[in-house]
């Protein structure tokens, strides 16, 4: 694994539990903890290139958390290196780390994406404003967790005439039409040429209860159906369509689409290309043989994912600490009370361990809760009833996680 936080804690111990020998090499500066309690973990002070650890440790298959890796030191060693990567390669990944690539490459295929446009600078954008008098959603043209801009949803013309003299233009800005509020997303697997679904899933990425507040740096829950079967037509209508594409630069890996219901047909948002910091730990779950799964897509082999019973459901809910959203808050490393056991996942993020034992919050994100069920509403009372579990001082978390945005389709409100 490649990663930190709960990401790489939920990844390891679910595939560990599936029978697998993992290990994480930490990528990030924080969330070391978690992902210690599932496997083996190197940091880069120990080990600069993980590379070395392929041989050493005769690894199988690489599991990256974001696609930072291919522009790291030793990106391109990883991708030479023969091991299989649960992540395409080359220009496969342009799909997700250049938004214009998939907006021009959505229009060869004749996929529904919002009108959009590329700035240089904030007056190329009051020029494209001037031309195109609407609201647009603000994004980074290159897609990275260090972008400069992350993404800013204007629903008003003025709301985007404010925010473009304001954003950071080091790499340009993406103006992309706005579109209302009824989004959803589909995350599937391609491997051997062929497109196997999964699950159709929805991520609330707004702070607050309500739909409220700003964007987080990463949602605050999220749901998941299992949808093999993509009853919901987003797999047909905006990943299908890209069959031809996805052969020709031999793409193999997960693939997450995100679109906007607007003039009764879906709209690509964006796509990328993993299983999603909220929905992977549900999505592994939810498959019988996630260690089988896994490593036949990073070998482009046909796949034949398994179903386990009674997991049509997830619903995951985030504990966020002292401060966020607002990351340029930094409090005192807090105490975390657990009042009863757990009856569900709860996979820790920035969370660590003092020399007394005593568990304590480290950063702004503290911890994922995870519950499945037959029904939606089981798995929503499960989790709700497992973070209530979670006291810290400060903290927080969206108590109506699946009471808005579902089914697929449905507005904020």
């Amino acid at each position: 694994m490649l990663g930190a936080g709960s990401f790489a804690h939920s990844t390891c111990q679910v595939l560990k539990d599936a029978g697998a020998n993992v290990a994480t090499y930490l990528t990030r500066n924080y969330g070391h903890y978690a992902p210690s309690l599932a496997g083996p973990t190197f940091t880069r002070e120990q080990v600069p290139n993980p590379c070395a650890l392929l041989k050493e440790r005769a690894v199988d298959l690489v599991i990256p958390m974001s696609i930072d890796w291919a522009q790291a030191p030793w990106g391109e060693e990883l991708a030479a290196s023969g091991v299989p990567i649960f992540c395409p390669k080359g220009p496969a990944m342009r799909i997700e780390r250049e938004r214009d690539f998939a907006r021009q490459l959505c229009h060869e295929f004749k996929v529904p994406f919002p009108r959009a446009y590329v700035a240089r600078n904030r007056l190329e954008a009051e020029r494209i404003l001037e031309k195109h008098p609407q609201p647009f959603v603000l994004k980074n043209p290159l897609c990275s967790p260090t972008s400069p801009i992350h993404t800013i949803l204007c629903e008003t013309l003025e709301d985007t005439r404010s925010w473009i003299r304001h954003v950071d233009y080091a790499e340009g800005v993406f103006l992309q039409e706005y579109l209302g509020r009824r989004e959803a997303g589909h995350i599937a697997l391609v491997s051997g040429g062929e497109i196997y679904s999964l699950v159709t899933n929805q991520e609330y990425k707004r702070a607050f209860a309500g739909n409220m507040g700003v964007i987080a740096g990463a949602p605050l829950g999220g749901l998941v159906e299992w949808d093999p079967g993509d009853k919901y037509g987003l797999a047909r209508e905006l990943l299908h369509p890209l069959r031809p594409w996805l052969r020709e630069v031999d793409y193999h890996g997960p693939i997450q689409v995100t679109a906007i219901l607007s003039r009764d047909k879906w709209h690509v948002i964006e796509y990328n290309v993993r299983i999603g910091v909220t929905s992977g730990a549900m999505i592994l779950r939810m498959l019988a043989n996630p260690v089988e799964t896994l490593v036949r897509t990073g070998r482009n082999l046909p796949l034949a994912p398994e179903f386990t019973p009674g997991r049509n459901y997830g619903c995951s809910i985030t504990l966020a600490g002292y401060g966020y959203p607002y990351v340029q808050l930094c409090g005192p490393h807090l105490p975390v009370e657990v009042t009863s056991p757990f009856d569900c996942d709860v996979w820790w993020n920035e969370a660590g361990r003092e020399a007394d034992g005593r568990l304590m919050a480290t950063g702004h994100r503290i911890a994922d809760v995870i519950a499945f069920g037959p029904a939606l509403e089981e798995a929503i009372e499960i989790a709700g009833a497992n973070i209530r579990r979670i006291r810290s001082l400060g903290s927080y978390f969206r108590p109506d996680i699946g009471r808005s945005l579902w089914p697929p389709g449905t507005s904020w409100v």
